[in-house]
């Protein structure tokens, strides 16, 4: 090889990796940049995620619920007790309950996301984990419409997009049927019994008593200051409901038999003590909506009573 015909060479190789170094250049500018990930605190504040979580912890049974139907249960590393909802979340290690955190057990696990609950959850316990440094993001659903937003939401920030819009739609098109099929019916006077001694109720800023509003339920007690006040069997007896509702459980499956002593009320004059299932009504999860369309039927009974007693189960 002559001189000239090796230096022509050796330009040929050097032009050939200065371009290869060119496309690879360029090529790394055309990949996709993971992009930081917004969430909305329950307080108003925002919360930055550097990228889609893949290690995530719950503190309520309603937030497991919330993330499998997001599409993002294999990303789960422990739940709290009482998370039984789908089956899978049963198998998912356990690190206290919604009211006594295992803080130690959370740190062990090095989640990249804790999701509490804002209402649910000590605040002194999410603010420790906030303080031992996890990212904690804490959630608030006091309406039906949010649980569809708190999947999407939820969606994001574990980066399964496509399955989270895809549930929340069918949420958001479920609930829009529920409120057309009710809309402009004669409303029904009733009282939601949370337990019986002492006797608890709901006021009209709970998520139980917007649901069963879509069914044109009207709480007797919605004016109360208090989410979840305590009130006398006397106040009850005064504002004499047309309906009597409380949460199925297997502990206390007879638990508003106690107003079988009371006659005078129409509730009980019309047999209109009726039970819900409890897991699905007082979770703010998307099968609250299957609580929501039984609680129309029963409604519905009601309406068409005509003063006549009839078996409501």
């Amino acid at each position: 090889m002559t001189d000239s015909t090796a230096w022509i060479h050796a330009v040929r190789i050097s032009w050939g990796q200065f371009l290869l170094a060119q496309l690879l250049f360029l090529g790394l500018l055309t990949q996709p940049v993971s992009a930081s990930i917004t969430l909305r605190q329950a307080n108003g504040e925002s919360l930055t995620l550097p990228a889609p979580s893949k290690r995530i912890i719950t503190l309520a049974p309603n937030l497991a619920e919330l993330v499998f139907a997001a599409g993002a249960g294999d990303r789960l590393q422990a739940v709290v007790e009482y998370s039984d909802y789908p089956a899978q979340a049963s198998q998912i290690p356990r690190v206290g309950n919604a009211f006594r955190i295992d803080l130690e057990r959370v740190i062990e696990l090095k989640p990249d996301l804790v999701i509490g609950w804002k209402s649910g959850n000590p605040q002194t316990a999410l603010q420790k984990l906030t303080q031992l440094g996890l990212t904690v993001w804490q959630i608030e659903i006091t309406r039906p419409e949010e649980i569809a937003n708190a999947v999407e939401n939820i969606a994001r920030a574990a980066g399964t997009q496509a399955l989270g819009t895809e549930t929340a739609n069918h949420l958001r098109k479920r609930l829009g049927v529920l409120k057309r099929q009710n809309a402009g019916k004669t409303s029904v006077d009733f009282f939601y019994q949370i337990a019986t001694h002492p006797l608890y109720t709901i006021n009209g800023q709970h998520i139980i008593s917007y649901s069963l509003e879509i069914c044109g339920g009207r709480n007797v007690f919605a004016d109360l200051p208090t989410l979840a006040p305590q009130v006398s069997r006397e106040s009850v007896i005064l504002a004499n409901p047309q309906a009597i509702i409380a949460p199925k459980m297997a502990e206390y499956p007879q638990s508003l038999k106690v107003w079988e002593d009371w006659p005078q009320l129409q509730a009980v004059n019309d047999r209109a003590l009726l039970y819900l299932p409890a897991d699905e009504i007082s979770r703010a999860a998307p099968r609250l909506l299957d609580s929501i369309e039984l609680a129309c039927k029963l409604l519905d009974k009601i309406r068409g009573n005509n003063n006549q007693q009839v078996n409501i189960p």
